[in-house]
């Protein structure tokens, strides 16, 4: 399938592809990425050196963790298990022929080099169209997936915070930042549902949207010296036409499977909590999924590499300004992130390494006819 059919998401994809297979070369370092690379950084420090120490002292927060009981290791180590198998299923159900195991793979490499790369999920997206096109599947499927699961991963990071600011609402509880990351979530959540029905709602209505994001998107790239977009509205009408076949058979399989994926992240957290003294006399269930969504959508602005700081942070101060006890909520909070992260870079790179022993049979059969 040659590159102007395939969908925006391969477009950029393939473009990044070629820079750095040796077409131009890449401009690895600017004085803006140079800058965002010392926030980053200085982000990181302030968190781990200057901040949660001062909420909790380190001693205390490692007595708290050598008291967790074995039972409460075989809990958490199930739910991290649970977490990790939730992986693949989103992609299996955007990309047919896809199986579990090669899936499994490619989003574990892919996630890994989200967390160790200051590009974070743009890094991971490009990783895992990367992956699956040396598989052999097809440019444009691969491109439809790619959109596909990356709009509903963030349509679900939105909508997390509106649904825990009406649960709080029920239960008495209030945030003012956490209502304020609901309304600005509300908002970008309904105007990008909006542009996805139009878009898939006619040829013509995606063919004029596409050329005023490619317009809107260009004009923002020029302004930051980088090279306008190479796709057009005439992208979005061929995006549309394909996903709309899909989309009629799997939009719920892909819906239930993306709010697995993410709120199996959530019962790592709400285990931690518990295995780690902060009972729900202390925070709810409620409470905690509040902390987590604002926590998410966060940590989706790649500021760090894995949101790493970020994430830690808000959950901390939103944890602590419920009710946790300082120690075990600086415990848990650690816990949480070293599970959800260091089992997926162990396992990513064993994917990373063993990628050809996981190439699906049907990609092998076709990747002659990739191009």
């Amino acid at each position: 399938m040659a590159d102007s059919e395939s969908p925006p998401g391969a477009d950029r994809a393939d473009a990044a592809g070629a820079d750095a297979a040796g077409g131009k070369p890449a401009k690895r370092f600017t004085p803006t990425r140079l800058a965002l690379g010392g926030v980053g950084i200085a982000i990181v420090v302030a968190t781990f050196v200057f901040v949660l120490p001062n909420i909790a002292d380190y001693r205390d927060v490692w007595d708290v963790v050598k008291d967790v009981s074995w039972e409460w290791m075989v809990v958490l180590a199930a739910a991290t298990a649970l977490n990790l198998v939730t992986f693949a299923p989103p992609w299996m159900a955007a990309l047919p022929g896809l199986r579990f195991r090669p899936a499994l793979m490619m989003t574990q490499a892919s996630t890994a080099l989200s967390i160790v790369t200051p590009g974070g999920a743009a890094v991971g997206i490009a990783g895992s169209y990367g992956i699956l096109r040396s598989w052999g599947f097809q440019g444009k499927a691969v491109g439809r997936a790619v959109t596909l699961t990356s709009l509903w991963n963030q349509f679900a990071n939105l909508a997390f915070p509106i649904v825990a600011v009406f649960a709080l609402a029920v239960t008495g509880a209030q945030t003012a930042v956490l209502a304020t990351a609901a309304f600005v979530g509300a908002a970008i959540l309904g105007v990008a549902i909006a542009a996805l029905v139009l878009v898939l709602y006619s040829n013509r209505l995606a063919e004029d949207i596409g050329d005023a994001a490619a317009l809107a998107a260009s004009w923002v790239l020029v302004k930051l010296r980088r090279s306008p977009v190479r796709w057009n509205g005439q992208s979005f009408e061929r995006f549309r036409l394909d996903a709309v076949q899909l989309l009629k058979r799997r939009w719920h399989v892909l819906t239930l499977a993306t709010l697995a994926g993410s709120l199996t992240v959530f019962i790592v957290l709400v285990v931690s909590l518990r295995a780690l003294q902060v009972p729900s006399t202390e925070v709810s269930i409620v409470e905690a999924f509040a902390a987590w969504s604002l926590a998410r959508l966060l940590g989706s602005i790649p500021i760090t590499p894995g949101g790493i700081g970020v994430v830690e942070l808000s959950l901390t101060a939103t944890l602590v300004g419920f009710g946790g006890n300082n120690a075990g909520v600086v415990a848990a909070v650690l816990v949480y992130r070293f599970l959800t992260m260091v089992p997926t870079l162990v396992l990513g790179l064993f994917a990373a390494a063993t990628l050809r022993r996981h190439r699906p049979a049907g990609a092998r059969a076709s990747s002659s006819q990739a191009p």
